[in-house]
């Protein structure tokens, strides 16, 4: 199957209207705890309009209009008719129907992570944004994410990658194990910054307060050598959200949170080749400190999620490329999924081993 996404002209719109020379209208489908916030985000986004929002829970859909100051729609087909996109920010479950919907409606789509349930769900939606000739972008945020930015200058060839994504438990994002909740964010960020497919993955995990996996760990090795070792939790005490790489030239280590990190590499003129020796007499550190020079890694501050819209109304208006295109998102999945699997084998035989 091609799943190639053709890039669009100017703003595609439905047979027999013409296309207007103005910024596009983006409606968000869903608004509940991260639905709420497109909403806001696209409320005030420099060249694009909310065109308004649409939730099954028809208080909660006035709750939040109201409070926004945007339109409230009674249908998922009123809301298509007034925009040019959409936001799809409904549960897992329904991501691909009302993608699809979207789509075949001629709406440009934004769909978050993951962007479906299953790998046959995600080429429907990709073959469908083809044939429509509409943008098709996936919402993971961590391409945006003001440390991730800021460190990509120094970035050269990842050979080591650690992640940790912890995070108290909350009642969302329930029908869907810890893998496809929060480590597929690191999944996706992980493949575009090594660049090179999945050779090995190994996986273990343990469902603790649902009947998914809530905590997991997964090792992957890609082709070229790189190694990552990645851990997801929503079952931990405090939150925490840190990625760090190690490259010849260096190490990078990210707060991914606290949008900000530090690189560490050798001084100019000093080798690792050369062996270079401590002084007499200077403690450790201070000898570490000597040959290794501390760079701070400091994002700008932007929301991440007025970044993720503001590249989609770019890739709406052709003038860029999808951020996260629906192949990524499906490269992400089909890595979650796998690594779900391998978990539930293991969960499984563990269960049978101890009756």
């Amino acid at each position: 199957m091609d799943r190639t996404i053709r890039a669009p002209g100017a703003l595609r719109h439905r047979a027999g209207k013409a296309p207007r020379k103005r910024p596009p209208s983006v409606g968000v489908v869903g608004v509940g705890a991260l639905g709420q916030h497109h909403a806001r985000v696209l409320r005030d986004l420099d060249g694009a309009t909310c065109s308004g929002v649409f939730d099954t829970n028809a208080e909660r859909a006035r709750t939040i209009g109201n409070k926004l100051g945007v339109r409230v729609t009674s249908s998922r087909r009123e809301l298509f008719d007034a925009s040019d996109a959409v936001v799809v920010a409904v549960p897992t479950t329904s991501h691909e129907a009302v993608a699809l919907d979207a789509i075949r409606a001629g709406v440009h789509v934004f769909v978050e992570k993951p962007m479906a349930l299953g790998i046959g769900a995600a080429d429907r939606m990709i073959a469908e944004a083809g044939s429509a000739g509409v943008v098709l972008q996936v919402g993971h945020v961590e391409r945006v994410n003001p440390a991730v930015v800021a460190a990509r200058p120094f970035l050269e060839r990842p050979l080591f990658v650690e992640s940790h994504r912890l995070a108290p438990f909350t009642p969302r994002s329930l029908d869907v194990a810890v893998v496809l909740d929060l480590m597929i964010h690191d999944l996706d960020l992980l493949c575009s910054l090594v660049g090179t497919p999945v050779t090995e993955l190994a996986a273990t995990g343990v469902p603790v307060l649902t009947r998914h996996v809530d905590i997991a760990n997964a090792r992957l090795a890609f082709e070229g050598g790189a190694v990552a070792n990645l851990t997801a939790s929503r079952v931990s005490v405090t939150r925490v959200r840190k990625l760090r790489v190690w490259q010849h030239s260096g190490y990078l280590s990210l707060d991914l949170a606290a949008g900000r990190g530090e690189f560490y590499r050798l001084k100019d003129g000093v080798s690792v080749l050369d062996g270079p020796s401590l002084p007499p007499g200077v403690p450790a550190l201070d000898g570490l400190a000597s040959i290794v020079e501390r760079i701070p890694v400091l994002g700008d501050g932007t929301e991440p999620l007025v970044a993720e819209l503001a590249s989609f109304r770019d890739a709406v208006l052709g003038l860029a490329p999808p951020l996260v295109s629906g192949e990524d998102g499906r490269r992400a999945l089909e890595l979650s999924l796998a690594i779900e699997q391998q978990i539930e084998d293991h969960v499984a035989h563990t269960r049978s081993a101890s009756t």
